[in-house]
């Protein structure tokens, strides 16, 4: 078996990764964490233009409201894809989603005006089967497709009768009743649940529903209110607090505190040129992410710059959720992807935050911190093994289900933190944890031996998943935990010799092979394969693609692989840094590994290598 240095020249792979190390380090802010900018969104612009036009119609818009839609929606033409549609982020492919809201909020605002863009949108959706070609997209996920028709009727393009209703009044039950209720709408999306559906109630007129309404209504927008967060965005997010908002205007309640808050919360998100992101930010996920591949530069010898870790650290804890939330009613001790109040805990953000703060495993109010955050990942186990996103058995929704990135996540967050857990019980309950982990991921391991992501996607795959990232995400997991598990390290080989197979040409990796490869995917694969003694050959192409990428300058050019939720793309100027960096640096610490037969661990730690053969 070749050493890495047999297909990679050394120096060369040191000066990519001192260049990238320094360049991810100098984005730390003064606060301590990375804050990164999430990509300008035609959804997202779509849905606040709509909200702010609602708000003239309404009387209750602000002075600079005009302005702000009217710089919108000419960010929304410029923006529009030769076939006539629009995708989710700029240069993302169409899809009837995103335009159908597009063509929505031009209509709204003045057919006559927007004419030439909507006569080329109306035969992009026509072409790609208007409305059973959007049902056909979701299935049987109700979560977004009555907000788009809602949206569309609205704007008049839809008559109401044809919307379909949501049961808002099941908006007052206990988060533990309505896990049970399989009502076609994702845990997190209440507030739409209750706004939509109480509009659609209001426009389609439900006798049945007016005699429960001087009860329930009352209720359901007490609910509404206590969900919204002090920012005003629902999640932080731009489309959710726009459908709320839209949703109350055309139902009558205009001067609702709940629009008022979210109105604000709008108008600040607007960027210079006219557009909104998806979200506000993701600074707690990207810092997470950020801070364990620059501890293990620093301890390859690589050097940080001006990076303070320790502050990082500092912030991250700070991020930790200590109450019961009000949104999912998850209990204290998770974390969420930003540090704003309208975060939720969540099993992919508290297993990132729990290894990045790993090396501080000395000190006693980090270790509290992480008994906080490993009991919240028990908790939140589901009885197949696997880890949800938010709540545990919630329904059969994708979004809801378990699935194997984040549980390979959260089985390395274990791993890593089991040695210095001092309780007995709880050390028990960790090890039971992570075997019914493991017995899910290689239940659900496919026949070729790849993991499909949930919040990750490729757009140029077939059915839009991104096995690359979900395969390169449980490798990483498995590093260790193949250890004395016969099945375990049969799929840990399976894992690799997918990832191997779908290597590129050019050296680099997409979602699988043949896809264009991209700096996320390639980072990620050389990561994992990092891991394998054996994958020399592969992995040396794959950190000369690096290499090449750092070299041109094209390595900070982000790909739209993020995953919002129900097939909307975004991407994030902070991800192709990360995973190049995080890639250069594990495989720098290749060469001391065979130099001298350690390697760095997920933790920061110093740790042996098991290999994947």
């Amino acid at each position: 078996m070749n050493p890495l240095s047999d297909w990679i020249d050394p120096a060369r792979l040191k000066r990519a990764a001192e260049r990238a190390v320094l360049a991810l380090a100098a984005e730390q802010t003064a606060e301590g964490g990375w804050r990164g900018q999430l990509a300008s969104s035609a959804l997202a612009t779509a849905t606040a233009c709509t909200a702010l036009r609602l708000a003239e119609q309404a009387g209750v818009a602000a002075k600079t409201d005009a302005t702000a839609i009217r710089k919108g929606l000419a960010w929304l033409v410029q923006d529009q894809n030769e076939d006539g549609g629009w995708g989710d982020a700029p240069g993302c492919r169409s899809n009837i989603a995103t335009t159908f809201l597009v063509t929505a909020a031009l209509q709204l605002a003045g057919p006559e005006r927007y004419e030439p863009a909507l006569r080329k949108g109306h035969a992009y959706v026509e072409r790609s089967g208007g409305l059973e070609g959007l049902k056909a997209r979701y299935g049987e996920d109700r979560t977004f497709v009555v907000p788009i028709m809602t949206m569309l009727a609205l704007a008049g393009l839809l008559p109401w009768r044809v919307v379909p209703g949501l049961p808002f009044e099941l908006g007052v039950l206990p988060h533990n009743v309505l896990r049970g209720l399989q009502i076609g709408v994702v845990s997190y999306a209440l507030p739409a649940l209750i706004a939509i559906g109480y509009c659609v109630a209001r426009q389609q007129a439900s006798r049945l529903r007016s005699i429960t309404w001087p009860v329930l209504v009352p209720l359901a927008l007490r609910r509404l209110r206590a969900l919204q967060p002090e920012s005003g965005g629902y999640l932080e997010a731009v489309p959710l607090t726009a459908f709320v908002c839209m949703s109350l205007m055309a139902s009558g309640r205009a001067t609702d505190d709940v629009v008022h808050r979210g109105l604000a919360f709008l108008r600040r998100l607007q960027r210079a040129d006219g557009s909104w992101p998806i979200d506000a930010d993701l600074a707690c996920w990207v810092t997470s992410l950020t801070v364990p591949v620059l501890e293990r530069a620093s301890r390859a010898g690589l050097p940080l710059g001006s990076a303070d870790l320790d502050r990082a650290r500092d912030w991250l804890l700070g991020c930790q959720h200590l109450r019961r939330h009000p949104y999912t009613g998850a209990a204290p001790g998770g974390w969420g992807w930003t540090d704003l109040p309208g975060a939720v805990p969540d099993a992919d953000d508290t297993p990132a935050a729990l290894l990045a703060l790993r090396p501080r495993a000395d000190q006693p109010q980090v270790v509290a911190a992480a008994v906080r955050g490993i009991r919240w990942l028990l908790g939140l186990q589901n009885r197949d093994g696997g880890w949800p996103t938010f709540c545990r058995g919630w329904g059969w929704l994708p979004f809801d289900r378990s699935t194997a990135d984040l549980t390979a996540h959260v089985l390395r967050a274990l791993d890593a933190w089991e040695g210095s857990i001092r309780s007995g019980g709880l050390a028990r309950r960790i090890d039971r944890a992570i075997e019914r982990g493991l017995a899910y991921l290689v239940t659900v391991q496919r026949e070729d031996g790849s993991f499909v992501p949930l919040w990750f996607g490729n757009e140029h795959h077939p059915d839009e998943e991104n096995p690359l990232y979900g395969t390169a995400r449980v490798l990483m997991a498995l590093d260790r935990l193949r250890v004395g598990r016969p099945a375990v390290r049969r799929a840990a080989r399976r894992a690799a010799q997918w990832l191997a197979a779908n290597q590129n040409p050019d050296g680099g990796w997409g979602g699988e092979r043949g896809l264009p490869s991209t700096v996320e995917e390639t980072g990620l694969a050389v990561s994992a394969l990092a891991r394998c003694p054996e994958a020399a050959a592969v992995l040396g192409r794959g950190v000369e693609w690096l290499c090449r990428a750092v070299e041109d300058g094209t390595w900070q050019r982000p790909a739209p692989i993020g995953l919002y939720f129900a097939k909307l793309w975004y991407f994030e100027r902070l991800y192709p840094m990360i995973f190049a960096t995080q890639g250069l640096v594990d495989a720098w610490c290749v060469l001391h590994r065979q130099r001298d037969g350690v390697v760095m661990g997920s933790g920061g730690q110093v740790e042996a290598s098991s290999g994947c053969s």
